[in-house]
């Protein structure tokens, strides 16, 4: 799934274990101690417990899933793993030297991590884990075992290693963001008048599914309304539609939004929709190896702000891939409240970005086009490329 690496050890790791060891070595991390899914199955080349992958809840606890990582040590790498686990590792074992499915809930999970880490001589005196995924029971098990470490927060280091995405990866993206594109041509081809977002929200579910992705979600809106949740207000004769969806495939995130109606679109929402695309263009041809990832921005914000539409328009432009905001963060002043760590670091081959501009205008409604731009050793590449204009829906009722 990732970018393997052999180790001296003879060990082949999924991903790039020299380079998450550098990582640490910069942050001055010895041990990684990952508890969220997304992570884990990063860590792990892919593996994601069935029973839990859209849960957590368990009894009186939770499922936490626990990957210990000490730096420049892959030998000593350890999986700790939910009871129910145990049959899907043993159809597909997973590439850590000491891997355990015993656990029952969280405290269970990290008090046979320690366990572990001791046992292999691990004595850390800077812990990372992942502070937005501990929960506070396991947090002060792990606290408590090791109370003269320093303990910093796992997520930047390990944003950075899956910032530049494998060839498997990419692809992943790719057929993701194919899935939602082909998911929407065929929403829209077969409604007319009448049916409700909650309706067009359902099939898309449905199309999504059939292409083998996992439905996340879809913000939508239609005719002059700005609200984008799934309700009974119907898509009638001459409204335009927005679809903004995300389809997973196998962890891989596609974030497409296309517009439709119902009807033929005038001069105007023709304008709008085309001024929309060319400030899409701009962020994507700023795009390339090399540049930095505030050139995106200097490529839209200046159009944007020479637009009469300028107090209704935004553009954001995001990393995704195995989380919908991740590496590169581009902004500081994002909607999502993060910093924008990479606004001043060039774009490496393998980057993904999100590049959305969306136009709420007062009279017309919402209108918003968003793409998955692959930063590649010559340029960008976008998946999805398709239903950029003004998608007619199905006549009739």
């Amino acid at each position: 799934m990732n970018i393997s690496a052999q180790h001296s050890s003879g060990l082949k790791t999924p991903f790039d274990h020299k380079r998450l060891d550098r990582l640490m070595d910069q942050a001055g991390i010895d041990v990684i101690v990952t508890t969220s899914k997304h992570n884990v199955q990063y860590l792990l080349g892919g593996h994601r417990a069935h029973f839990f992958d859209y849960m957590d809840a368990v009894g009186i606890s939770r499922y936490l899933p626990v990957m210990v990582y000490a730096k420049g040590a892959p030998e000593k790498a350890g999986y700790f793993g939910h009871r129910l686990e145990k049959f899907q590792l043993q159809a597909d074992p997973v590439w850590t030297p000491e891997t355990q499915t015993s656990v029952n809930n969280s405290p269970d999970a990290i008090t046979q991590a320690i366990d572990y880490m001791r046992k292999a001589g691990m004595k850390p005196k800077r812990i990372a884990f992942e502070f937005g995924f501990m929960p506070y029971d396991a947090a002060q098990i792990l606290r408590d075992a090791f109370p003269d470490a320093d303990w910093v927060d796992a997520l930047f280091v390990l944003e950075a290693q899956r910032a530049v995405k494998s060839a498997e990866e990419l692809a992943m993206l790719r057929t993701a963001s194919g899935g939602v594109i082909d998911s929407m041509q065929a929403v829209i081809a077969k409604h007319g008048p009448g049916a409700s977002k909650k309706e067009l929200v359902e099939a898309l579910r449905r199309e999504e599914t059939n292409r083998g992705m996992t439905f996340e979600y879809c913000l939508i809106t239609c005719g002059t309304s700005l609200n984008r949740a799934p309700t009974d207000q119907v898509w009638s004769k001459g409204d335009i539609l927005s679809l903004d969806s995300g389809g997973n495939y196998h962890g891989y995130i596609g974030d497409i939004c296309r517009m439709a109606i119902h009807g033929e679109p005038d001069a105007e929402l023709v304008d709008l929709l085309g001024e929309i695309e060319t400030i899409q263009r701009a962020a994507f041809k700023a795009t390339k190896p090399g540049a930095l990832g505030k050139e995106i921005y200097a490529a839209g914000e200046p159009l944007v702000q020479k637009s009469k539409h300028r107090n209704h328009l935004d553009f954001l432009a995001h990393g995704m891939g195995l989380v919908s905001h991740e590496a590169p963060r581009l902004a500081q002043n994002s909607p999502m409240k993060y910093p924008g760590d990479h606004a001043n670091v060039p774009l490496e081959a393998g980057m993904v970005v999100s590049v959305e501009t969306t136009l709420q205008h007062p009279t017309r409604g919402f209108i918003k086009l968003e793409d998955t731009v692959v930063v590649t050793e010559t340029g960008h590449e976008v998946y999805g490329e398709g239903l950029r204009g003004w998608n007619r829906g199905a006549t009739g009722v």
